[in-house]
């Protein structure tokens, strides 16, 4: 990766660390299925809380509405939770399932990235290619994903209506399990 490319990436970092997307929890909707994950980094301390809102208006396709998030940390888990805010609301439970499988992948590639195609899936997430150089920043990338895996699972969106999931974070990169669920 060139050095002006390394720059533009970190610059893009930096601007979604210093103004988060999704950060602030906003109230939610009275009926709607909604989840809630809080995820600890234990190597580094980074923490989020995340609360997804579901449309279920479709219940063969249900959405992800809303996302918001409290947390702390560095400016990697910071930024990674804002892409992931940008990139999975309004789209597909089964997309953003997707999506976070993709980032996963980008994230064991070294620093080498993914072709083209899935590079164009993940958009901004892209940015986060030269942190899968660096093992021990990889899970402050992943933290976010984790809490969105684990609203997904604990919802019962990904079971489908009526039913509960387990969640399923037994991933080799995954933060940790769940700390806290409400």
């Amino acid at each position: 990766m060139s050095s002006s490319m390394e720059q533009m990436y970190q610059q893009v970092i930096l601007d979604h660390a210093k103004s988060p997307h999704g950060r602030g929890f906003v109230e939610l909707a009275e009926g709607h299925l909604h989840g809630e994950s809080h995820q600890i980094n234990p190597t580094c301390g980074d923490e989020v809380t995340m609360r997804v809102e579901f449309d279920t208006a479709d219940p063969e396709a249900p959405t992800i509405s809303r996302v918001s998030w409290e947390g702390q940390g560095c400016s990697i888990s910071q930024a990674s939770l804002s892409v992931l805010t940008d990139l999975v609301t309004g789209a597909p439970v089964a997309e953003s399932e997707h999506l976070g499988e993709l980032f996963r992948q980008l994230m064991q590639s070294r620093g080498k990235g993914l072709d083209d195609e899935r590079e164009d899936e993940l958009g901004d997430a892209t940015v986060f290619t030269g942190v899968s150089q660096y093992p021990a920043r990889i899970k402050c990338a992943l933290l976010g994903w984790a809490a969105l895996r684990d609203t997904l699972a604990t919802s019962g969106v990904l079971a489908g209506p009526g039913t509960a999931s387990q969640p399923s974070l037994d991933h080799p990169l995954s933060p940790q399990s769940p700390q806290e669920n409400r």
